[in-house]
């Protein structure tokens, strides 16, 4: 479901198109700090804009998450060179090596998401990775991706492995590093990144206790079953974040 652009005025240099992707994307990141997944200035959110050019938006680095509004995103094509500078022409160069990768191989990625927050760092340097633990672990378990640490994202040859390493999935832990997320909407990328910190969240927490409780095999079967659908609620669960963020603070859709 996309976002409200009721007393909002478009500006003229975007399409109708793009600035629903732009308003998506700032509530995204509206949404980060919301949860306490943010990192000050640092990890990335993106978005592709509707079109053939392969342009894609990003945050203009130096703003916190809470700052993004639509019209800051910067635009982008896939050498990370910037078409609409938004509020500065500075980008990320970590971020751009992540995210053109993303979206230059993947066509089903409309919006990728990258964090540090601390509890999907915690189980990327688990060397069980992300465990079927629980319910909501299980729905994510099958889908998730692992990538070794590099060093800090600057070099563009780590494209192609992160890419070889991210196959097919929309999930991957970047180990000792972070969670990075996809979708073919923003919706559907914030669905599968709350999916996925709350399950590291709960098997944080849960190892902390010692040795955890497993369930069955069959019961693990079933569920990665069931996970199939879980972009299907993505619209659902997005209408209760725009309603969240509308009621809180609309500032993100300028």
């Amino acid at each position: 479901m996309s976002s409200s652009n009721a007393a909002v005025q478009r500006p003229a240099r975007f399409s109708e198109a793009e600035w629903q992707v732009r308003q998506d994307l700032a509530a995204c990141y509206r949404l980060i700090p919301h949860f306490g997944w943010d990192d000050m200035i640092f990890t990335h959110l993106s978005a592709r804009v509707p079109g053939p050019e392969h342009h894609f938006l990003i945050n203009p680095y130096g703003l916190l998450f809470s700052e993004i509004t639509a019209s800051s995103l910067v635009k982008v094509d896939q050498n990370g060179e910037i078409i609409d500078p938004g509020e500065t022409a500075m980008v990320n160069p970590a971020g751009f090596t992540i995210h053109s990768a993303v979206h230059m191989a993947r066509e089903d990625a409309g919006a990728v998401i990258h964090l540090h927050a601390a509890p999907g760092v915690a189980v990327s340097i688990h060397p069980e990775g992300l465990m079927p633990l629980s319910q909501t672990a299980m729905l994510v378990h099958k889908h998730v991706a692992y990538h070794e640490f590099e060093g800090v994202a600057l070099n563009l040859d780590e494209r192609e492995r992160l890419i070889r390493d991210l196959g097919d999935k929309n999930v991957m832990l970047l180990r000792n590093h972070g969670t990075l997320t996809l979708g073919r909407t923003v919706a559907e990328a914030f669905t599968w990144t709350y999916y996925l910190m709350k399950a590291c969240e709960i098997q944080v927490q849960a190892l902390v206790g010692g040795k955890p409780h497993m369930p069955s095999q069959e019961a693990i079967a079933t569920t990665y079953a069931q996970s199939d659908g879980l972009p299907q609620v993505a619209p659902l669960i997005w209408q209760t974040m725009i309603r969240m963020l509308d009621a809180k603070d609309p500032s993100y859709k300028l």
